[in-house]
């Protein structure tokens, strides 16, 4: 199992957010390290007029920063930047990172923010369409080595070059955030290399059996997709914090905070290792956890030292 960590960019300065990716990538086992797609503090709560840096600017100077850890953003929002547009500067972030690239990308589902700033904000099936016709147009310029010509719904391409490539060929894995099984997995089955879903291992399972069904549909080989995973990962002896975290993402997945308790990585080393087996019997090869700033870095040591190191790094 290999891990990884996506950082905040609301509430904390930049040099707290430098300083936590050098950490990661020095002194951790941890695998990967990703930004989030939002212009304003995106959680439930969250006042709305706090700091918040941008993701894809934020992940080229992290990766400039860093030499070993693989880099994303945990995902890009469709509806926020033309295809082609995300293509080069994915492109751009590979090649500036020395092909350790995981590009991301979903649907979006941030209304508020597209209020704010006025991006059109269409209803969830106009957005699967964009996400579904999006992901077409960025592996044509990855993959081809002519210009691309592209006449969709939504986006267009006459004779577009696209140079420099990125390091990784044919193109850096492309990772399809979301687990709507009607939509959201068949656009995956059918143009992604990465699944990411949120659940407990058996949310996941039943997930990863969905994409199976639309990889055989396909013509896919579902062999050919990796199984990542989002959430949190709490190690402590702390019952209060225990119960308070594990009553706040339990109600999110409609269970009450003794299940969460039971299903999810929340609680003593041996416990989190426990559930981290599940996943990978499940077929999760990456386990990538959520994280609030500011930072405390003996918590994100302890993890490292009880659960990343012992279950592969």
């Amino acid at each position: 199992m290999r891990f990884g960590l996506q950082t905040s960019l609301n509430n904390v300065e930049w040099r707290e957010i430098e300083d936590m990716w050098t950490f990661l990538d020095r002194d951790t086992r941890f695998h990967s390290a990703w930004t989030f797609d939002h212009f304003l503090p995106p959680g439930a709560g969250q006042d709305p007029n706090a700091n918040c840096f941008e993701g894809w600017s934020a992940l080229a100077a992290l990766a400039a920063r860093t030499s070993r850890i693989r880099v994303g953003c945990l995902v890009t929002g469709v509806t926020y930047r033309q295809p082609a547009v995300l293509a080069k500067m994915a492109a751009t972030v590979d090649q500036l990172s020395g092909g350790r690239l995981d590009f991301g990308i979903g649907a979006a589902w941030h209304a508020g923010e597209h209020e704010m700033y006025g991006i059109p904000f269409p209803g969830p099936r106009e957005r699967e369409d964009r996400l579904e016709e999006a992901l077409r147009v960025i592996r044509l310029l990855f993959d081809s080595d002519a210009p691309v010509s592209f006449d969709g719904r939504y986006y267009r391409l006459r004779d577009a070059v696209f140079l420099p490539k990125g390091v990784q060929r044919p193109h850096p894995p492309m990772m399809v955030g979301g687990g709507g099984e009607k939509r959201t997995l068949r656009t995956l089955a059918m143009y992604g290399d990465v699944m990411n879903v949120s659940g407990t291992p058996d949310i996941v399972r039943r997930k990863i059996d969905v994409l199976a069904r639309h990889c055989r549909e396909v013509g896919r080989d579902p062999a050919e997709i990796a199984i990542t995973t989002f959430g949190t990962i709490v190690v402590s002896d702390n019952e209060k914090l225990i119960d308070r975290v594990a009553a706040m993402f339990g109600a999110g997945l409609g269970m009450s905070a003794e299940e969460a308790k039971r299903q999810l990585p929340i609680g003593s080393g041996a416990h989190v290792r426990s559930i981290v087996e599940r996943y990978a019997e499940a077929g999760v090869s990456q386990m990538i956890m959520t994280s609030q700033g500011p930072w405390k870095r003996e918590v994100y040591e302890r993890i490292n030292a009880e659960v990343v190191g012992p279950c592969g790094g």
